[in-house]
């Protein structure tokens, strides 16, 4: 049982409608994370005004996207944010055991697993990230200004992992396949 109800349009507050109304048009439904989060407007609008701040300013591709929301709701053992990711990563162009191994930790592509290592590592060491972590990422290709970014993504979807868990968002989507 959720701890925070998910509103629907019709019982949103008034000055969560318009953002609510706008996801369900991104998502084809009101998804019970974002119906949970229009019980305080302040806090849908943090989670939009992230995602836009990202899909304005953000460089990295939607596979790249989605696999980092994988590792860090992995990490967070967040089991909404997996299944919503799982489905997201399809669309995205992560084959099925490409968002499993994204989730689990094991090898994708090197570049890419660079990065994942430098999000996981900053997901459960409170934004640290030690130097040898860093520079492999450096050393695979990625910029400062990329690892910069990163941390946006990082605390994306931080935001929604820990918003599920401190609300009881209730599965709407089918479940993440298990890791093992």
């Amino acid at each position: 049982m959720p701890r925070v109800p998910a509103h629907t349009l019709d019982d949103a507050p008034k000055a969560a409608h318009d953002m609510l109304t706008a996801l369900r048009e991104r998502f084809g439904k009101v998804l019970n994370v974002h119906g949970g989060m229009a019980h305080s407007p302040v806090v849908l609008a943090a989670y939009t005004g992230v995602q836009a701040a990202i899909a304005e300013h953000g460089s990295f591709d939607a596979r790249t996207r989605e696999a980092i929301a994988l590792a860090v709701s992995a990490v967070n053992e967040c089991a909404y944010c997996q299944a919503a990711h799982t489905v997201a990563a399809r669309g995205a162009g992560l084959s099925p055991d490409e968002a499993l191994a994204a989730r689990a930790g094991t090898p994708i592509e090197p570049r890419l697993d660079a990065l994942l290592v430098v999000a996981r590592q900053a997901t459960t060491a409170r934004g640290e990230v030690d130097e040898p972590t860093w520079q492999q990422a450096l050393d695979a290709g990625w910029s400062a200004e990329e690892l910069t970014e990163l941390f946006a993504h990082v605390m994306a979807n931080m935001f929604t992992n820990y918003f599920n868990h401190y609300a009881g968002t209730e599965l709407d989507l089918p479940a993440a396949p298990p890791t093992s």
